[in-house]
């Protein structure tokens, strides 16, 4: 076979995607939304605190922070890429927008999130269901027709390349950063969205994507806050537990994520507003939910690391 046709058959094996449409039923479509609602913003809104609430508060920041890291690498690189999505005639997801295709951000968020979970757990069982989830989440995008092959092999790719920095990111290496006072970090942390905002590739700046560094800043600001003044631990009973994480959950998603809506509305900037709206959620999350815990008696105050 010549070069020419080894090149047009990768090339169809990379963009074209009308082998989803005979695969279409209704109840595959419905497996689909399924696995592709666990790329979307609500389901981050709810995992992460009950991964920060009832699991593991260094847990729950790792993901936090996993999730922004892709947010803005993923939102980086589609705009320098301006890759299309497949033709609109092959998307049943109307959630999409008008966002690039390359890389797939829900293919990198699966990997990268699922697989590092799989490392938190240390249990073989959980590599399995990370595989099966970040696969599932792939080929959502794929059969929800608003990705192709190429999208999703390349979120793969980087989902994978973002444990590997994140894991660099937390090692010794900079451990120089931890020891930085708290307000040095915060104020690092704000400064650094300056020149991001202002040197993004895309006319019109980072759009949704800048709200991932209100979600930085809450999450970061509340760790330390916890860290230092909460020492917030999971009650052990766990029906008062998950009852107050599920009220703490319910005020979070259906009063906090309208904080955007009602301040676009009052002429905020759409972008400043997703910003504060992210920023309110997180430090929700990481610091006054916790310390409201404590103080209800709906969670236990632990011993803060050397007996202080």
């Amino acid at each position: 076979m010549n070069g020419p046709a080894r090149g047009d058959i990768l090339d169809t094996f990379l963009h074209d995607i009308s082998w989803v449409l005979p695969l279409r039923s209704p109840l595959a479509t419905q497996i689909a939304d399924a696995f592709t609602y666990l790329g979307y913003a609500p389901f981050f809104v709810i995992a992460l605190p009950i991964a920060y609430w009832l699991w593991d508060k260094k847990v729950g920041v790792h993901l936090a922070l996993i999730v922004v890291l892709t947010a803005v690498s993923n939102g980086l690189l589609k705009d320098i890429f301006d890759d299309p999505r497949p033709d609109i005639a092959f998307a049943v997801d109307p959630r999409v927008g008008q966002s690039y295709g390359l890389p797939s951000g829900h293919a990198q968020i699966a990997a990268a999130m699922w697989f590092w979970i799989a490392l938190e757990l240390r249990q073989r069982w959980f590599w399995a269901v990370a595989a099966v989830i970040a696969a599932g989440v792939g080929l959502s995008r794929l059969y929800l027709g608003v990705h192709d092959v190429e999208d999703v092999i390349v979120g793969f790719a980087l989902g994978l390349a973002t444990i590997a920095v994140f894991a660099w990111m937390i090692s010794d290496s900079f451990a120089w950063w931890r020891r930085l006072p708290a307000a040095v970090q915060i104020g690092v942390i704000l400064l650094v969205q300056i020149p991001i905002y202002l040197l993004w590739p895309e006319e019109g700046g980072p759009g949704n994507t800048f709200a991932v560094g209100g979600m930085l800043a809450g999450w970061w600001s509340g760790a330390l806050l916890e860290r230092r003044y909460i020492h917030y631990r999971r009650h052990p009973n766990w029906v008062i537990a998950i009852a107050a994480s599920a009220a703490a959950l319910a005020f979070s998603f259906f009063v906090l994520t309208k904080i955007g809506g009602a301040l676009a509305s009052r002429g905020v900037p759409e972008i400043a507003a997703g910003w504060i709206q992210y920023f309110v959620i997180a430090i929700f999350v990481a610091a006054a939910a916790p310390w409201l815990f404590v103080k209800l008696g709906l969670a236990v105050r632990e011993r803060p690391a050397g007996g202080g």
